[in-house]
């Protein structure tokens, strides 16, 4: 979803620019702003791909605001609405890559198609299969892979600042040990079919490619492959411009919004991302890690296509999600590890191919001790998720079955209740997703009614619920059944019906309680939704 932001100090033009452009049927999330300054605010909460704005504005005029823009979203492209007399003013601006202007004059038919060509252009940047080949011969070098390497040993836990220093210096790693660092988690679902390890590893590795134009420039990155093999970005502003944490997320956020979309495209895989809402001290990078793990293991619905910023401090006591295996063959070891990722994932269908296949393997097996040691490591795997999930006492679940093979009159009855169990946590978890997801949508309504009278953009909702705005307009029409901007539409204009029917306040009031501060705007709005001006509709009523 590509997010579009119409600048313009006449709130007539402004709103009636935002309608034609919000009525559009396609997956344009439209934002308006009526100065300079009120768009640069939009642009520090949220990625913007387009701004389509005015050239004279009081305050910050559009070719400061282009400047501004170039600085701080590289990829954001400009179309400047002119005049005859102004063209000479923008010439020169218009000499940039990513600029465009179209005259005031030639209506909305040619905004619309202009726009849709910038639409059009974006796509062919974003989503390429090129995007892959583009740095390829750069990252499979000797450097990345030590790299990678070093950085999956420092996330085992903390090392000494003057050892980070000199490590970091011998490997160049491109990062100051001496520096907060952002963390972010990209966590790959891949159809199970193709779900073997190279496929895996290849795939992850092909993600990296395609994030690292996205954030070449404005910062410092590594990225690692985790021992899950999905992939761990660490990131640091630049050292050539000072960024405060809060915007430098804000930038992280936005970009990843760029990947998971080109990823979704590229590799036609599911890419869900979860981040700090902060930069951290290296020594608590470990710690920052496995809270983002398992934060996108009780991530609200499905998690496709999710960037999630997670809060940290919310996030400290969440308890530790690592799993250490007891048994001594190594094997058996790793098959019980892999059976906890794809447990601790959701991954209900690699888990039991998984799991098929060891209860398969070992049905037969002439060493009872061997069969004994596989059981307790499911199990324990089971038990470690039982009480992650506070589920102990649910019902269903007997850990004194779970624990004791002895408890079940063959190996096969053994494993089936093994198999049944997974079941039960894997249903809990999607209920548990279910339920976030629902409260989720029944938080957004209740803010939506009580700031009718204010901004309701997709951006100012997203930043409400702490998503990323294409992922709540999802999950919203998934629960509903119906867009989210259609249900504030309906809000409104039930509000306004309500306010028109008796006369204690004026036209203008009940439009600026509904959202609409130009008189104008909030009358051709109501017409178009009732057919009836709201003084019409008043006068019918009365």
């Amino acid at each position: 979803m590509y997010r579009l932001l119409i600048v313009d100090d006449e709130t007539i033009i402004a709103d009636g620019l935002y309608e034609v452009f919000s009525q559009l049927d396609s997956e344009l999330d439209v934002c308006k702003a009526y100065s300079g300054m009120e768009a640069l605010a939009i642009m520090k909460s949220s990625r913007v791909d387009i701004v389509l704005t005015d050239i004279r504005m009081p305050g910050i005029d559009g070719i400061q605001l282009m400047e501004r823009i170039r600085k701080e979203w590289p990829h954001c492209r400009v179309i400047f609405l002119t005049g005859y007399d102004e063209f000479d003013y923008v010439y020169k601006a218009i000499q940039s890559p990513g600029v465009s202007y179209i005259l005031k004059t030639e209506g909305y038919r040619k905004v619309k198609e202009l726009v849709r060509a910038t639409v059009e252009q974006l796509d062919q940047e974003l989503f390429t299969q090129d995007l892959v080949k583009q740095s390829e011969e750069r990252l499979h070098t000797l450097d990345t892979l030590l790299q990678g390497e070093y950085m999956r040993h420092v996330l085992k836990g903390a090392r000494q600042l003057e050892e980070l220093e000199a490590d970091f210096k011998q490997l160049h790693i491109p990062l100051d040990p001496t520096q907060p660092v952002i963390a972010v988690l990209g966590v790959l679902t891949i159809p199970v079919k193709q779900d073997t390890y190279v496929s895996r590893q290849q795939t992850a590795i092909a993600v990296k490619l395609i994030a690292e134009p996205f954030l070449q420039g404005k910062v410092k990155v590594i990225s690692v492959l985790d021992r899950y093999q999905d992939v761990l970005w660490l990131i640091q502003p630049n050292g050539d411009r000072k960024r405060d944490s809060e915007s430098t997320v804000k930038y992280v956020e936005g970009v990843f919004e760029l990947v998971e979309q080109a990823c979704s495209n590229a590799l036609e895989l599911t890419l869900a991302i979860t981040l700090a809402d902060e930069a951290i001290r290296w020594e608590r990078l470990s710690t920052v890690y496995e809270k983002l793990r398992q934060l996108q293991s009780n991530r609200i619905g499905d998690g496709t296509h999710m960037v999630q910023t997670v809060h940290m401090k919310e996030a400290d006591d969440t308890a530790d999600c690592s799993f250490t295996g007891a048994m001594n063959q190594r094997s058996l070891v790793e098959q019980s590890d892999v059976l906890a990722m794809h447990l601790e994932c959701g991954r209900e269908e690699e888990f039991y191919a998984v799991f098929d296949k060891l209860a398969a393997t070992l049905e037969d097996e002439a060493d009872p001790a061997v069969a004994m040691q596989l059981y307790y490591a499911i199990a324990l795997v089971l038990l470690t998720h039982i009480n992650r999930l506070h589920m102990a006492s649910h019902a269903q679940v007997n850990i004194k079955s779970l624990m004791s093979m002895d408890d079940h009159h063959s190996r096969s009855a053994g494993y089936n209740y093994l198999k049944q169990t997974a079941a039960l946590l894997f249903a809990h978890r999607q209920s548990g997703e279910q339920n976030r997801a629902a409260q989720a949508v029944a938080d957004i309504r209740a803010y939506i009614e009580e700031h009718l009278h204010e901004d309701l953009s997709l951006v100012r909702l997203a930043a409400f619920i702490h998503f990323n705005p294409s992922y709540l307009s999802r999950m919203f029409k998934q629960e509903c059944g119906f867009n989210l901007s259609e249900y504030i539409v309906e809000r409104r204009v039930k509000k306004a019906l309500e306010l028109l029917q008796t006369h204690e306040l004026k036209i203008a009031e009940v439009g600026a309680k509904v959202g609409y501060d130009s008189p104008h705007s909030f009358t051709r709005f109501f017409k178009k939704m009732t057919g009836l001006t709201p003084q019409e509709y008043r006068d019918k009523r009365s």
